[in-house]
């Protein structure tokens, strides 16, 4: 069923003559003729007598009127829902405890009337695709990665740097340092379940183990984060790497300690991506905010990978 069609039936309902309608919906009367004669074959009835003031509503008429009204209704929702700034912005932050996840909290309190919706995707490919489909407006990453380069409409800019930490249970060899370097990690055990071969991330510590001689072991299931801790706690020869923005609490029986690591300090490069001809006025708002919000890149006493984008 047409809707221009059902348009011009609620308005000929409403003027009561064919001309007022026309001239309402800026048509010849004609045209308005045509649109109820075809609307009045799809339907197999009739829905205006002809008079000499006018036209009025046969009984099918007068029984169609309230749902056409609710037909443009509808239509009119549904093109809301997806005019620019009319729908959630919608952005992927990968984990809800990580750095993403504080960007996207500290957004929100800047800007409480934005509407979000966000979401966590797994991997690299399925974020980028998703920005394409348009399934989503942003992803925070770290790219580009290694072999995969970014496809030529996905724009980003480099939003946070953070700084690696080493995490420790109360009796772990390194558990009274005040900082540690990285040379001074080589030979210890640092435990990192739930790495996933091909990522972005994974990419990012095959560089750290081959640039500093690191081992880091991805082996055993991954049980989230609280089962991370609890394990960590208790294996003095485990430690793990941790950001400085991951949100993490655990019980003060724990006795875990945050190190910072040093000479140099690894760090995490999380950029924004989104595609070049997004129209949504809350990505700007998002952009504008991150850009306010953001420190500097690449400082010194810092490392990143040599595939890291620059900006």
């Amino acid at each position: 069923m047409d809707l221009e069609t059902v348009r011009t039936f609620v308005a000929a309902a409403d003027a009561g003559q064919f001309q007022e309608a026309a001239a309402e919906l800026a048509i010849t009367q004609q045209a308005v003729s045509k649109r109820i004669a075809a609307l009045e074959r799809v339907l197999g009835v009739r829905l205006f007598t002809r008079t000499a003031r006018g036209a009025t509503l046969t009984i099918d008429g007068q029984a169609f009127l309230p749902h056409a009204r609710e037909l443009l209704r509808v239509a009119e929702r549904a093109v809301t829902s997806v005019r620019a700034g009319h729908r959630p912005l919608r952005v992927d932050i990968i984990a809800s405890r990580g750095a993403a996840s504080g960007l996207m909290r500290a957004f929100h309190r800047a800007h409480p009337d934005t509407d979000l919706d966000v979401v966590m995707l797994l991997d690299i490919e399925t974020a980028v695709a998703a920005i394409r489909s348009g399934t989503i407006d942003a992803s925070f990453r770290a790219v580009a990665a290694p072999g995969r380069p970014l496809p030529e409409d996905i724009e980003s800019v480099r939003v946070i740097d953070e700084p690696l930490q080493l995490l420790t249970g109360p009796a772990h060899a390194l558990a009274g340092a005040r900082s540690v370097t990285v040379a001074r990690l080589a030979g210890h055990r640092i435990w990192m379940p739930g790495i996933v071969p091909g990522s972005e991330w994974a990419a990012y510590y095959d560089d750290l183990v081959a640039k500093f001689g690191l081992t880091i072991e991805a082996t055993g299931p991954n049980f989230g984060s609280d089962a991370l801790l609890d394990t960590i706690a208790d294996t003095p020869a485990l430690a793990t790497f941790m950001g400085e923005r991951t949100r993490l609490v655990w019980p003060a029986g724990h006795g875990l300690r945050l190190i910072p690591v040093t000479e140099p300090t690894p760090v995490y490069p999380h950029s924004l991506l989104w595609h070049r001809d997004n129209p949504h006025p809350a990505l700007a708002t998002l952009r504008a905010h991150l850009a306010a919000a953001g420190t500097g890149h690449d400082a010194a006493g810092t490392w990143t990978p040599d595939w890291v984008l620059p900006r």
